[in-house]
């Protein structure tokens, strides 16, 4: 079987029973684009020697690039996963590149080095993992090794967020696939978004790309700017218990989040349209524990 029909998981032709093989039963797959400084001109076997080299998990990692060279296709794999890559000679589109810069939380030259990057390369998971935190890790893992080969940042267009490549291949104490199974959601996996609204006081601060986790995301009106910390980690966390648990939250819903503090959730008004999609959005409204008690009479 071509390469070209594994990368697509064709299954009218017989594969090899060790070839890399993309899944044909998987719909939608999350994704990840690597940008580079210059156009991206990737060494396969320099990819397959880095991705090796990056965890001990990933020694036995392959690699293979189509023949064709007009384009940049390729298939990695390791264990149970396997990722699709497509590379392009040009920038990612600037409306889709700046909603997941700007928002990000690097500095301002970095931001411009990303800005005026001229190529990139488009990570989807094709593997047979169930969990999508772990198929993210498996992408990130990916950028990791493509970090070594120059990767300038990582962008999640679903979540509307990106980090410096940097991040990715950084000197760390530990085990470094479980740094990257333990990244704080709304750094990268899932966005953290602020919005100032005209006519509205206050800031409004959401998350993004909950939905490929199969939960909602959260959104909240906040006093500031000053406050962007403080929903930053609480609704990672609140993300990361559903992730590990599986639990489901939706309006009505209440969360201790303090000693005397709580989270209570609902849908957004009709008036707070700038809340759409693309998944379900639930609104967090900071109460005390006396509104508890007395919503329990």
């Amino acid at each position: 079987m071509s390469i070209f029909s594994r990368f697509f998981g064709r299954k009218d032709e017989p594969a090899d029973a060790d070839a890399l093989l993309a899944n044909p039963d998987l719909e939608d797959p999350v994704a990840l684009t690597v940008l580079f400084s210059d156009s991206q001109k990737i060494d396969i076997a320099a990819l397959g020697q880095a991705l090796r080299a990056y965890h001990r998990s990933t020694g036995d990692a392959r690699c293979e690039i189509s023949p064709d060279p007009g384009a940049f296709i390729a298939l990695v794999g390791w264990r149970k996963h396997v990722v699709r890559l497509v590379g392009f000679d040009a920038p990612m589109p600037a409306d889709a590149l700046e909603p997941c810069v700007a928002p990000a939380h690097y500095p301002q030259e970095l931001k411009a080095q990303v800005r005026a990057h001229r190529g990139h390369v488009i990570l989807y998971y094709a593997g047979r993992e169930a969990s999508v935190l772990e198929q993210y890790v498996a992408l990130a893992t990916v950028a990791g090794a493509l970090a070594r080969l120059g990767a300038l940042a990582v962008v999640n267009e679903a979540a509307r967020t990106s980090m410096p490549a940097g991040v990715f291949d950084a000197e760390v104490e530990g085990d470094r696939i479980e740094l990257l199974r333990e990244l704080e959601l709304p750094a990268l996996y899932c966005g953290f978004v602020k919005y100032e609204v005209e006519g509205v006081q206050g800031v409004w601060m959401r998350t993004h790309g909950a939905d490929r986790f199969g939960h909602p995301d959260f959104a909240v009106l906040a006093e500031g700017h000053h406050e962007g910390e403080t929903y930053f980690q609480l609704f990672g966390n609140v993300l990361r218990y559903l992730v590990d648990s599986g639990a489901d939250m939706g309006p009505g819903h209440t969360m201790q989040v303090g000693e005397d503090r709580f989270m209570r959730l609902r849908a957004p008004a009709a008036t707070e349209y700038f809340l759409d999609g693309p998944g379900t959005v639930m609104v967090a409204e900071m109460i005390g524990a006396d509104e508890i008690a007395q919503r329990s009479h």
